[in-house]
């Protein structure tokens, strides 16, 4: 299979393995590098899009900003929907649950993200899959400052990086009102699973900054 995306220049080690969360077609053999553009001052529909180094959409969001805030649907450039995103709402550790499709439906269940602890002065979220019943060991984790674009995914409670983000400073996106940083994903690691991180990510802090 032919990949599109352009490799970034520092390579990582490969896990030996392919890490598929939502689909082996997400898995890169090589790093990749995403940009992530938000513009800030909207409310509009589809106002989140996932760019690759050459501005070709990768993801967009859908979901309305005023309707259906615990609901985003994360769907490729042709429109197709690749996973729900759902908020539980009334939980106290900032619980959301990942989907096939845009079921949701506790037999499609991909993942579930949850905040590590109630008080927290910096970002750190557990992640379990759904084959994960008992919960008592994530199998990634973020930490990092949301406000800063400064977030690294582990692998379960490892010190093995598979994906980071960091802020882009434009000119051209302060003016026009844009929220635009990358995330670099590592070679064999499901990039659509981390861009759904990002969506869950992008959500919380909108609710804290309200």
């Amino acid at each position: 299979m032919a990949y599109p995306y352009k490799p970034s220049a520092s390579a990582p080690p490969m896990p030996a393995l392919p890490t598929t969360i939502i689909g082996p077609q997400y898995c890169a053999p090589y790093p990749l590098d995403l940009a992530v553009v938000k513009k800030v001052l909207t409310i509009s529909d589809r106002n989140f899009a996932v760019t690759d180094v050459n501005s070709n959409i990768v993801f967009k969001v859908k979901g309305s900003f005023l309707t259906l805030r615990d609901r985003r649907v994360l769907v490729d450039a042709a429109g197709y929907p690749i996973t729900t995103l759902r908020r539980k709402i009334a939980t106290m550790h900032d619980t959301w649950k990942a989907y096939r499709g845009e079921s949701t439906n506790s037999k499609d269940l991909i993942f579930t993200l949850k905040r590590s602890s109630l008080i927290q002065f910096k970002t750190k979220l557990d992640v379990f899959l759904a084959n994960n019943k008992k919960q008592d060991v994530c199998d990634f984790k973020v930490k990092g400052s949301w406000l800063e674009r400064s977030c690294i995914v582990y692998a379960g409670e490892s010190n093995n990086i598979v994906a980071q983000m960091h802020k882009k400073h434009t000119v051209k996106s302060l003016l026009i009102g844009k929220d635009h940083f990358m995330v670099t994903v590592y070679p064999n690691v499901d990039y659509a699973f981390i861009v759904a991180l990002i969506v869950i990510l992008d959500e919380i802090n909108d609710d804290r900054r309200e």
